[in-house]
């Protein structure tokens, strides 16, 4: 009789093997971010391997579904609405990227999800743990940002650790284990983005498919929910679902 300890040690070697391997089909991408200020070390990072939380019981809503009460733009003039349950996000063209950012600001541990929709493709992504920068009237968003980037590029990145406005990438979707997260986001239909924060460890997942596995050094330990539209010609997004379970 095969050991259960020694079936779950292959088990977990197996799904680890090759970590830390850049995909060439990613080139392009690794040649533009691997220089940026927060690049990782493709040997050094981590891989999601754990299945998505349940997303039941002990969850509240982020939002009342009939306006955007507890929440407010920070960055630029992109508009946000709520329309029938869902929090729908429009670019402006000529505006910053914009955040709508809840005005509660101690998020610490938890378990965040939400679905989204591109009616127009524009990048987006969920910011969380969020910080403040001001300089006289002038507002920035920064910290670790969720990215769901819709689908005008070919990299595959939704579901990575971005650092808004503090470095570029934590957490670039790039290596040859990432190939089913690449793959997850859904052109055309809603999807859901999970994320999970305890301590220093932040996890992330799309459509259920483990994309990220970042470890923060505790500079962002607490902070803010930010929906994001970025800045462009054009985009339009749809949020619905928005929760959270505080852990």
């Amino acid at each position: 009789m095969i050991c259960r300890c020694f079936l779950a040690a292959t088990a977990l070697l197996a799904s680890v093997a090759g970590a830390g391997e850049l995909d060439p089909s990613q080139q392009k991408w690794i040649d533009k971010y691997e220089k940026q200020q927060n690049a990782p070390n493709p040997a050094e990072m981590l891989i999601n391997t754990e299945s998505e939380p349940a997303l039941g019981e002990g969850f509240e809503p982020l939002f009342n579904g009939k306006n955007l009460d507890g929440w407010r733009p920070i960055g630029g003039e992109c508009k946000f609405e709520a329309v029938d349950g869902e929090v729908i996000g429009t670019c402006v063209p000529g505006s910053p990227s914009t955040y709508l950012s809840s005005e509660r600001d101690d998020y610490k541990n938890f378990i965040f999800t939400c679905e989204m929709k591109w009616e127009e493709d524009g990048n987006s992504g969920v910011m969380f743990r969020a910080k403040l920068r001001k300089k006289g009237d002038k507002e920035t968003v920064y910290g670790p940002q969720a990215e769901m980037e819709g689908f005008s590029q070919d990299r595959g990145w939704s579901g990575g650790i971005y650092g808004q406005s503090c470095g570029g990438y934590f957490y670039p979707l790039w290596l040859k284990q990432h190939a089913e997260a690449r793959q997850a986001l859904k052109e055309g239909e809603w999807n859901r983005l999970t994320i999970k924060v305890q301590g220093n460890d932040v996890k992330t997942w799309i459509n259920g498919v483990p994309a990220a596995h970042w470890q923060d050094d505790g500079t962002y330990a607490e902070g803010y929910f930010g929906l994001q539209i970025h800045s462009g010609k054009s985009g339009k997004v749809r949020w619905k679902g928005v929760r959270v379970k505080e852990l």
